[in-house]
Protein backbone atom coordinates (compact mmCIF):
# COMPACT_ATOMS: atom_id res chain seq x y z
CA UNK A 1 0.00 0.00 0.00
CA UNK A 2 1.46 3.47 -0.94
CA UNK A 3 1.34 6.13 1.87
CA UNK A 4 0.26 8.86 0.76
CA UNK A 5 0.25 12.77 2.16
CA UNK A 6 -3.36 11.98 3.49
CA UNK A 7 -1.38 10.57 6.07
CA UNK A 8 -0.76 13.61 8.72
CA UNK A 9 1.24 13.96 11.59
CA UNK A 10 -1.14 15.65 13.84
CA UNK A 11 -2.44 14.97 17.23
CA UNK A 12 -5.84 13.29 18.16
CA UNK A 13 -7.92 15.55 20.48
CA UNK A 14 -8.70 14.48 23.51
CA UNK A 15 -11.93 14.64 25.35
CA UNK A 16 -12.50 17.52 28.32
CA UNK A 17 -12.56 14.89 30.74
CA UNK A 18 -8.94 14.20 32.52
CA UNK A 19 -7.99 10.91 31.41
CA UNK A 20 -4.61 8.98 30.89
CA UNK A 21 -3.15 5.93 28.80
CA UNK A 22 8.06 0.23 26.74
CA UNK A 23 14.17 -3.30 21.87
CA UNK A 24 15.69 -2.45 18.97
CA UNK A 25 19.50 -3.10 18.07
CA UNK A 26 19.31 0.00 16.27
CA UNK A 27 21.94 2.11 17.93
CA UNK A 28 20.94 5.90 18.32
CA UNK A 29 21.54 8.87 20.42
CA UNK A 30 19.85 7.93 23.92
CA UNK A 31 17.75 10.76 25.20
CA UNK A 32 15.80 10.50 29.10
CA UNK A 33 12.50 11.60 29.24
CA UNK A 34 9.79 11.20 31.95
CA UNK A 35 6.29 9.89 30.87
CA UNK A 36 3.57 7.95 32.09
CA UNK A 37 2.74 4.47 30.34
CA UNK A 38 -0.22 5.31 28.74
CA UNK A 39 -1.94 5.43 32.21
CA UNK A 40 -3.92 7.23 34.71
CA UNK A 41 -2.73 10.55 35.13
CA UNK A 42 -2.39 12.98 38.16
CA UNK A 43 -1.70 16.55 36.71
CA UNK A 44 0.75 17.45 34.09
CA UNK A 45 3.70 14.58 34.10
CA UNK A 46 2.72 10.88 33.63
CA UNK A 47 3.09 8.47 36.53
CA UNK A 48 2.38 4.95 36.27
CA UNK A 49 -0.33 3.62 36.90
CA UNK A 50 -3.80 2.18 35.12
CA UNK A 51 -4.82 3.00 31.59
CA UNK A 52 -7.80 4.60 31.70
CA UNK A 53 -8.36 4.28 35.85
CA UNK A 54 -11.50 5.47 37.30
CA UNK A 55 -12.59 5.21 41.16
CA UNK A 56 -16.47 5.99 41.78
CA UNK A 57 -15.97 5.73 45.18
CA UNK A 58 -12.60 5.92 47.72
CA UNK A 59 -11.38 2.22 48.39
CA UNK A 60 -12.85 2.17 52.40
CA UNK A 61 -10.23 -0.82 52.87
CA UNK A 62 -6.92 -0.22 51.31
CA UNK A 63 -6.80 3.93 51.60
CA UNK A 64 -4.18 5.08 48.77
CA UNK A 65 -1.49 6.81 50.42
CA UNK A 66 1.51 8.57 49.07
CA UNK A 67 4.19 6.45 48.68
CA UNK A 68 2.45 3.53 49.22
CA UNK A 69 2.38 0.21 47.37
CA UNK A 70 1.20 -3.29 47.19
CA UNK A 71 4.15 -5.03 45.65
CA UNK A 72 1.94 -8.48 46.60
CA UNK A 73 -1.04 -7.89 43.78
CA UNK A 74 -2.53 -4.31 43.24
CA UNK A 75 -0.70 -0.60 43.39
CA UNK A 76 -1.36 2.44 45.75
CA UNK A 77 -0.73 4.69 43.34
CA UNK A 78 -2.79 5.86 40.55
CA UNK A 79 -4.94 9.06 40.68
CA UNK A 80 -8.86 8.29 39.91
CA UNK A 81 -9.50 9.98 36.70
CA UNK A 82 -13.18 10.23 34.46
CA UNK A 83 -13.66 7.88 31.53
CA UNK A 84 -15.65 8.55 28.32
CA UNK A 85 -19.56 7.85 28.31
CA UNK A 86 -20.43 4.42 27.37
CA UNK A 87 -20.40 3.83 23.70
CA UNK A 88 -18.70 7.20 23.32
CA UNK A 89 -15.47 7.34 21.01
CA UNK A 90 -12.07 9.04 20.97
CA UNK A 91 -11.55 11.21 17.35
CA UNK A 92 -8.92 9.21 14.50
CA UNK A 93 -6.56 11.48 13.06
CA UNK A 94 -4.11 10.22 9.28
CA UNK A 95 -6.31 10.11 6.56
CA UNK A 96 -7.77 7.85 4.24
CA UNK A 97 -4.60 5.61 4.55
CA UNK A 98 -4.40 5.61 7.91
CA UNK A 99 -7.87 4.48 8.21
CA UNK A 100 -7.54 1.60 5.82
CA UNK A 101 -4.63 0.25 7.52
CA UNK A 102 -6.20 0.77 10.67
CA UNK A 103 -9.38 -1.12 9.47
CA UNK A 104 -7.44 -4.27 8.63
CA UNK A 105 -5.37 -4.34 12.01
CA UNK A 106 -8.56 -4.03 14.36
CA UNK A 107 -9.97 -7.39 13.95
CA UNK A 108 -7.26 -8.82 15.75
CA UNK A 109 -7.38 -6.64 19.10
CA UNK A 110 -9.33 -6.69 21.59
CA UNK A 111 -10.46 -4.21 24.60
CA UNK A 112 -9.08 -4.89 27.98
CA UNK A 113 -11.11 -4.01 31.07
CA UNK A 114 -9.89 -4.57 34.30
CA UNK A 115 -11.57 -4.82 38.36
CA UNK A 116 -9.04 -3.61 40.88
CA UNK A 117 -11.53 -4.30 43.53
CA UNK A 118 -8.80 -4.21 46.40
CA UNK A 119 -8.60 -0.15 45.27
CA UNK A 120 -12.25 0.48 44.59
CA UNK A 121 -11.77 1.03 40.62
CA UNK A 122 -12.00 -0.08 37.09
CA UNK A 123 -9.42 0.30 34.43
CA UNK A 124 -9.27 -0.10 30.69
CA UNK A 125 -6.90 -0.64 27.92
CA UNK A 126 -5.55 -2.74 24.17
CA UNK A 127 -4.53 -6.33 23.67
CA UNK A 128 -3.26 -7.70 20.62
CA UNK A 129 -4.49 -11.29 19.54
CA UNK A 130 -1.61 -13.70 19.11
CA UNK A 131 -3.31 -17.07 18.01
CA UNK A 132 -6.93 -18.11 16.86
CA UNK A 133 -7.34 -20.11 20.42
CA UNK A 134 -6.89 -16.77 22.21
CA UNK A 135 -3.28 -15.83 23.51
CA UNK A 136 -3.47 -11.59 23.80
CA UNK A 137 -0.11 -9.80 24.05
CA UNK A 138 -0.73 -6.35 26.29
CA UNK A 139 1.58 -4.41 28.76
CA UNK A 140 1.79 -5.51 32.07
CA UNK A 141 0.50 -2.05 33.83
CA UNK A 142 -2.29 -2.70 32.03
CA UNK A 143 -3.72 -5.17 34.20
CA UNK A 144 -1.45 -4.88 37.39
CA UNK A 145 -3.30 -5.20 40.61
CA UNK A 146 -5.99 -6.43 38.57
CA UNK A 147 -8.90 -9.09 40.72
CA UNK A 148 -10.45 -9.56 37.53
CA UNK A 149 -10.05 -9.10 33.83
CA UNK A 150 -12.56 -9.18 30.79
CA UNK A 151 -11.56 -8.41 26.65
CA UNK A 152 -13.98 -7.91 24.32
CA UNK A 153 -12.97 -9.34 20.74
CA UNK A 154 -13.61 -6.03 18.36
CA UNK A 155 -14.02 -8.49 15.71
CA UNK A 156 -17.20 -10.07 16.94
CA UNK A 157 -17.91 -7.82 19.95
CA UNK A 158 -18.11 -10.74 22.21
CA UNK A 159 -16.33 -10.39 26.14
CA UNK A 160 -14.04 -13.37 27.32
CA UNK A 161 -12.75 -13.41 30.86
CA UNK A 162 -9.04 -13.88 30.79
CA UNK A 163 -6.62 -15.61 32.61
CA UNK A 164 -3.06 -13.98 33.26
CA UNK A 165 -0.71 -16.68 31.88
CA UNK A 166 2.49 -14.16 32.84
CA UNK A 167 4.28 -11.23 32.85
CA UNK A 168 7.27 -9.64 33.16
CA UNK A 169 7.48 -6.33 35.45
CA UNK A 170 10.14 -4.73 34.00
CA UNK A 171 9.76 -5.52 31.02
CA UNK A 172 6.58 -4.44 31.28
CA UNK A 173 5.14 -7.25 28.92
CA UNK A 174 1.93 -9.36 30.33
CA UNK A 175 0.39 -12.44 28.11
CA UNK A 176 -2.99 -13.39 29.07
CA UNK A 177 -5.43 -16.06 28.04
CA UNK A 178 -8.97 -15.65 26.59
CA UNK A 179 -11.15 -18.06 27.76
CA UNK A 180 -12.87 -21.04 25.62
CA UNK A 181 -11.84 -19.10 23.03
CA UNK A 182 -11.41 -19.93 19.34
CA UNK A 183 -11.31 -18.86 16.07
CA UNK A 184 -10.50 -15.61 16.44
CA UNK A 185 -7.95 -13.30 14.37
CA UNK A 186 -4.57 -12.53 14.92
CA UNK A 187 -2.70 -9.57 13.95
CA UNK A 188 -0.10 -9.64 11.47
CA UNK A 189 3.53 -9.52 12.97
CA UNK A 190 6.40 -7.53 11.49
CA UNK A 191 10.33 -7.19 12.07
CA UNK A 192 10.97 -4.64 14.64
CA UNK A 193 14.67 -5.19 13.66
CA UNK A 194 13.96 -3.31 10.08
CA UNK A 195 12.43 -0.30 11.44
CA UNK A 196 14.08 2.86 10.52
CA UNK A 197 13.83 6.27 11.09
CA UNK A 198 11.45 8.45 9.36
CA UNK A 199 9.07 5.37 8.64
CA UNK A 200 5.32 5.57 8.59
CA UNK A 201 3.55 4.10 11.40
CA UNK A 202 -0.20 4.25 13.38
CA UNK A 203 -0.85 3.70 16.48
CA UNK A 204 -4.19 1.83 17.30
CA UNK A 205 -5.67 1.29 20.37
CA UNK A 206 -9.13 1.58 22.63
CA UNK A 207 -8.16 5.61 23.22
CA UNK A 208 -9.53 6.83 26.34
CA UNK A 209 -11.28 3.76 27.01
CA UNK A 210 -14.21 4.55 24.72
CA UNK A 211 -14.64 0.51 23.38
CA UNK A 212 -16.36 0.15 20.22
CA UNK A 213 -14.02 0.41 17.04
CA UNK A 214 -10.49 1.65 17.96
CA UNK A 215 -9.49 4.80 17.65
CA UNK A 216 -5.96 5.37 15.53
CA UNK A 217 -3.62 8.22 15.01
CA UNK A 218 -0.85 8.57 12.39
CA UNK A 219 2.70 9.66 12.37
CA UNK A 220 6.42 8.43 12.08
CA UNK A 221 9.38 6.78 13.20
CA UNK A 222 11.38 9.50 15.30
CA UNK A 223 14.07 7.81 16.66
CA UNK A 224 15.07 3.79 17.83
CA UNK A 225 16.66 2.42 21.07
CA UNK A 226 15.85 5.23 23.22
CA UNK A 227 15.88 4.92 26.98
CA UNK A 228 12.67 6.83 28.96
CA UNK A 229 11.90 7.44 32.56
CA UNK A 230 8.30 6.76 33.96
CA UNK A 231 7.23 7.99 37.10
CA UNK A 232 5.74 5.65 39.17
CA UNK A 233 3.46 5.99 42.17
CA UNK A 234 3.28 2.76 43.42
CA UNK A 235 7.41 2.91 43.63
CA UNK A 236 9.34 3.51 46.54
CA UNK A 237 12.06 4.79 44.10
CA UNK A 238 9.28 6.71 41.95
CA UNK A 239 10.26 5.90 38.46
CA UNK A 240 11.13 3.30 36.34
CA UNK A 241 13.64 3.61 33.79
CA UNK A 242 12.68 1.64 30.37
CA UNK A 243 15.38 0.90 27.39
CA UNK A 244 15.41 -0.28 23.59
CA UNK A 245 12.31 1.78 22.65
CA UNK A 246 10.91 3.28 19.49
CA UNK A 247 9.58 6.84 19.65
CA UNK A 248 7.27 7.85 17.49
CA UNK A 249 5.24 11.47 17.25
CA UNK A 250 2.49 9.56 17.02
CA UNK A 251 -0.43 10.95 19.31
CA UNK A 252 -0.59 7.73 21.35
CA UNK A 253 -3.30 8.63 24.27
CA UNK A 254 -4.72 6.55 27.64
CA UNK A 255 -6.41 3.35 26.73
CA UNK A 256 -4.18 2.91 23.54
CA UNK A 257 -1.32 0.70 25.97
CA UNK A 258 -0.63 -2.87 24.85
CA UNK A 259 -2.11 -1.71 21.56
CA UNK A 260 -0.31 -1.91 18.06
CA UNK A 261 1.87 0.21 16.41
CA UNK A 262 1.66 -0.72 12.39
CA UNK A 263 3.64 -0.11 9.53
CA UNK A 264 1.83 0.41 6.11
CA UNK A 265 1.40 -3.18 5.67
CA UNK A 266 -0.50 -3.32 8.62
CA UNK A 267 2.08 -5.36 10.20
CA UNK A 268 3.17 -4.46 14.30
CA UNK A 269 6.52 -3.44 14.42
CA UNK A 270 5.75 -2.15 18.47
CA UNK A 271 3.31 -2.17 21.32
CA UNK A 272 1.87 1.37 22.15
CA UNK A 273 3.38 1.73 25.68
CA UNK A 274 4.21 5.38 26.69
CA UNK A 275 3.58 9.39 25.55
CA UNK A 276 4.33 12.88 26.84
CA UNK A 277 2.93 16.27 25.71
CA UNK A 278 3.84 19.90 25.13
CA UNK A 279 2.32 22.29 27.34
CA UNK A 280 3.64 21.44 30.75
CA UNK A 281 6.94 19.30 30.17
CA UNK A 282 7.19 15.51 29.57
CA UNK A 283 3.79 14.18 30.80
CA UNK A 284 -0.51 14.80 29.80
CA UNK A 285 -0.98 18.00 30.64
CA UNK A 286 -4.47 18.92 31.10
CA UNK A 287 -4.20 22.10 29.34
CA UNK A 288 -2.49 20.98 26.80
CA UNK A 289 -4.11 18.46 23.59
CA UNK A 290 -0.44 18.72 21.74
CA UNK A 291 1.27 15.24 22.04
CA UNK A 292 5.24 15.50 21.17
CA UNK A 293 5.87 11.97 21.70
CA UNK A 294 5.26 8.48 22.53
CA UNK A 295 7.03 5.45 23.18
CA UNK A 296 6.96 1.39 21.92
CA UNK A 297 7.95 -1.79 23.14
CA UNK A 298 10.01 -3.45 20.21
CA UNK A 299 7.63 -6.36 19.02
CA UNK A 300 10.53 -8.73 18.62
CA UNK A 301 11.22 -7.52 22.55
CA UNK A 302 8.08 -8.31 23.61
CA UNK A 303 7.25 -11.83 21.89
CA UNK A 304 10.95 -12.80 23.45
CA UNK A 305 9.08 -12.58 26.82
CA UNK A 306 6.23 -14.18 25.42
CA UNK A 307 8.04 -17.04 24.50
CA UNK A 308 10.25 -17.31 28.19
CA UNK A 309 6.77 -16.60 29.50
CA UNK A 310 5.65 -19.79 27.32
CA UNK A 311 8.18 -21.92 28.32
CA UNK A 312 6.51 -22.20 32.00
CA UNK A 313 9.71 -21.21 33.70
CA UNK A 314 9.96 -18.34 36.26
CA UNK A 315 12.99 -16.08 36.60
CA UNK A 316 13.53 -13.05 38.12
CA UNK A 317 12.12 -10.77 36.21
CA UNK A 318 9.63 -12.89 34.78
CA UNK A 319 6.14 -14.55 36.28
CA UNK A 320 4.33 -17.28 35.55
CA UNK A 321 1.28 -18.68 37.02
CA UNK A 322 -0.86 -17.07 39.99
CA UNK A 323 0.62 -14.48 41.67
CA UNK A 324 1.32 -15.34 45.75
CA UNK A 325 -0.70 -12.54 47.98
CA UNK A 326 0.39 -11.47 51.08
CA UNK A 327 -2.36 -9.03 51.82
CA UNK A 328 -0.74 -5.67 53.13
CA UNK A 329 -0.13 -2.45 51.62
CA UNK A 330 2.91 -1.68 52.52
CA UNK A 331 5.38 1.32 52.30
CA UNK A 332 8.37 2.95 53.23
CA UNK A 333 9.51 2.64 56.76
CA UNK A 334 9.82 6.87 57.47
CA UNK A 335 11.31 6.13 60.54
CA UNK A 336 14.30 4.85 58.42
CA UNK A 337 14.25 7.96 56.73
CA UNK A 338 17.02 11.04 57.09
CA UNK A 339 16.04 13.38 59.74
CA UNK A 340 12.97 11.58 61.53
CA UNK A 341 12.77 11.80 65.07
CA UNK A 342 13.84 8.76 67.15
CA UNK A 343 11.05 6.44 68.44
CA UNK A 344 11.02 2.87 68.82
CA UNK A 345 11.37 1.65 65.28
CA UNK A 346 14.24 4.64 64.64
CA UNK A 347 16.76 3.58 61.59
CA UNK A 348 14.82 0.34 61.06
CA UNK A 349 15.11 -0.75 57.45
CA UNK A 350 12.23 -2.41 55.93
CA UNK A 351 8.61 -2.34 54.54
CA UNK A 352 6.21 -0.74 56.95
CA UNK A 353 2.61 -1.98 57.03
CA UNK A 354 0.70 0.44 55.65
CA UNK A 355 -3.14 -1.40 56.29
CA UNK A 356 -4.08 -5.47 55.87
CA UNK A 357 -6.43 -5.99 53.32
CA UNK A 358 -9.76 -7.99 54.83
CA UNK A 359 -10.01 -11.47 54.08
CA UNK A 360 -6.30 -12.13 53.27
CA UNK A 361 -3.97 -14.20 55.48
CA UNK A 362 -2.17 -11.00 56.56
CA UNK A 363 -5.17 -9.62 58.13
CA UNK A 364 -5.68 -13.05 59.93
CA UNK A 365 -1.57 -12.13 61.83
CA UNK A 366 -0.51 -10.59 64.65
CA UNK A 367 0.37 -7.84 61.78
CA UNK A 368 -1.16 -4.50 62.06
CA UNK A 369 -0.48 -1.18 60.95
CA UNK A 370 3.04 0.36 61.47
CA UNK A 371 4.73 -2.50 62.06
CA UNK A 372 7.57 -2.99 59.85
CA UNK A 373 8.64 -6.05 58.27
CA UNK A 374 12.56 -6.61 57.97
CA UNK A 375 12.95 -10.37 56.86
CA UNK A 376 10.90 -12.95 54.89
CA UNK A 377 12.37 -16.66 54.85
CA UNK A 378 15.12 -15.26 56.41
CA UNK A 379 15.99 -12.80 53.33
CA UNK A 380 16.43 -9.31 54.47
CA UNK A 381 14.17 -6.40 53.42
CA UNK A 382 15.44 -3.21 53.34
CA UNK A 383 12.42 -1.67 51.20
CA UNK A 384 9.30 -2.36 49.52
CA UNK A 385 10.91 -3.06 46.16
CA UNK A 386 12.73 -6.03 48.06
CA UNK A 387 9.73 -7.55 49.81
CA UNK A 388 7.88 -7.16 46.41
CA UNK A 389 10.51 -9.34 44.84
CA UNK A 390 11.23 -11.87 47.07
CA UNK A 391 7.21 -12.51 46.70
CA UNK A 392 7.13 -12.09 43.43
CA UNK A 393 9.30 -15.44 43.20
CA UNK A 394 6.96 -17.12 45.70
CA UNK A 395 3.54 -18.98 44.79
CA UNK A 396 0.20 -19.12 46.20
CA UNK A 397 0.03 -21.96 48.98
CA UNK A 398 3.72 -22.04 50.00
CA UNK A 399 4.21 -20.69 53.57
CA UNK A 400 6.33 -18.10 54.83
CA UNK A 401 7.89 -16.85 58.00
CA UNK A 402 7.77 -13.00 58.67
CA UNK A 403 10.31 -11.32 60.45
CA UNK A 404 9.13 -7.48 61.76
CA UNK A 405 9.56 -5.04 64.35
CA UNK A 406 6.31 -4.20 66.45
CA UNK A 407 5.86 -0.21 66.98
CA UNK A 408 6.72 -1.10 70.82
CA UNK A 409 10.34 -1.25 69.02
CA UNK A 410 9.93 -5.54 69.44
CA UNK A 411 11.08 -8.48 67.53
CA UNK A 412 8.51 -10.42 65.93
CA UNK A 413 8.05 -13.39 63.86
CA UNK A 414 4.85 -15.44 62.81
CA UNK A 415 4.21 -17.33 59.81
CA UNK A 416 1.74 -17.23 57.29
CA UNK A 417 0.44 -19.04 53.75
CA UNK A 418 0.33 -16.79 50.65
CA UNK A 419 -2.76 -17.26 49.10
CA UNK A 420 -3.27 -16.24 45.05
CA UNK A 421 -3.65 -12.39 44.30
CA UNK A 422 -3.57 -10.25 41.39
CA UNK A 423 -0.88 -9.76 39.06
CA UNK A 424 2.17 -7.45 40.40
Amino acid sequence: MDWTTEVEQEDRPQSDEPVAPRRSRFKAVTVTAVLVLVLAIGGAGFVLGHDVLKSPTPPSTSPQIANSHFPFGGSGGGTPIAVPPSGGSASSTGGAAAAKIAKSVDPGLVDINTSLSYQGATASGTGMILTSNGLVLTNNHVIDGATSITARDVATNTVYKVKVVGYDVRGDVALLQLQNASGLTAVSLGNSNAVTAGEKVVGIGNALGAGGTPSYAAGSVVALDQSVTASDNGSPTGAETLTGMIEVNAAIVPGDSGGPLVNSKSDVLAMDTAGSSSGGGFGFDQGSSTLTRAYAIPIDTALSIVKSIESGKSSSSVHVGATAFLGIEAGSNPSAQPGYAGGSQSQVSGAEVVATIPGTPAARSALVPGDVITSLNGKSVATVSALGEIVQGLHPGDSVQVGYLTQNGTQATLTLQLASGPPQ
